[in-house]
């Protein structure tokens, strides 16, 4: 059995320092194997422009923000998935680091970026993988990636029986969306998101909340609500992400015919 579960909290926008200590208040004494934060958790989401964007991010393997969470699971015992403004030379992605007891492991940038995020970011150029964090196969994405029902199969595929999924969510669609991927791909999602509201020149950007732990068979185990800070952590078996026998004449992935999917790209 393992303890998975999301921390939903309202960053504030351009507030990396306050953002941090909020952060470490938030994971201060909780116990879990699994944790997920939010998408932009310390940089907050509304950016100006790419300039403000790329002046917050930070470099994984040399940032503060990391190092707070890599003593935070350290104290804990747990390991971490959050969002991050990453840079790299002249680049800036809107990524999720994943950050174990050890240190920082693994870091994804979003593939699909949402509204005026490509103006602030770079998409990534590599599909979402799947990472063991003690015993637990984890598989990442951030936010608007969930619309797209191809990158949860490939979560699926590489054998993921979690997938951590920073969010920002200004829709009402996706809490209900990833009930039907953790249906069709018979496993576990932990969508972390925040609340509140940021104002990005003259467009009120209001986030949903809402964060949501979904199980196999598209059950939700933990919801949160629509405004305020929430930590919620469940007990899973992840078993039950790795049977994939829909029937005794059927398997999720192996009844797929990938021969005749040519039209997919």
């Amino acid at each position: 059995m393992k303890r998975i579960g999301y921390v939903q909290f309202t960053p504030t926008l351009g507030e990396i320092e306050a953002n941090r200590d909020r952060i470490a208040d938030l994971l201060e004494g909780l116990e879990a194997d699994l944790l997920v934060l939010p998408e932009l958790p310390f940089t907050g989401y509304a950016l100006a422009d790419r300039e403000t964007a790329r002046s917050l991010a930070e470099i994984p393997e040399d940032s503060p923000s990391v190092d707070g969470l890599a003593a935070a699971c350290r104290s804990g015992g747990f390991s971490c998935v959050a969002g991050f403004a990453e840079r790299e030379d002249d680049r800036v992605f809107n990524s999720a680091v994943l950050v174990t007891p050890a240190g920082l492991k693994a870091v994804y940038r979003k593939i699909h970026l949402f509204g005026f995020e490509s103006e602030l970011f770079d998409a990534g150029d590599d599909p979402p993988a799947v990472y063991e964090v003690d015993g637990l196969q984890v598989g990442l994405m951030v936010c608007f990636d969930w619309f797209f029902p191809e990158t949860a199969r490939l979560l699926a595929l590489a054998g993921a029986e979690v997938i951590a999924h920073p969010s920002n969510l200004v829709l009402d669609w996706c809490q209900r969306s990833m009930v039907t991927r953790c249906l069709e791909n018979n496993l576990f999602a932990v969508t972390a998101n925040r609340c509140g509201v940021e104002n990005r020149g003259s467009a009120r950007v209001a986030f949903t909340g809402g964060s949501q732990i979904t199980a196999p068979r598209g059950s939700v185990l933990a919801s949160g609500p629509a405004e305020g800070d929430e930590v919620r952590i469940v007990e899973i078996d992840p078993g039950a992400a790795r049977d994939k026998q829909i029937t005794p004449a059927n398997h999720l992935l192996g009844d797929r015919r990938p021969d005749l999917y040519g039209g997919l790209v």
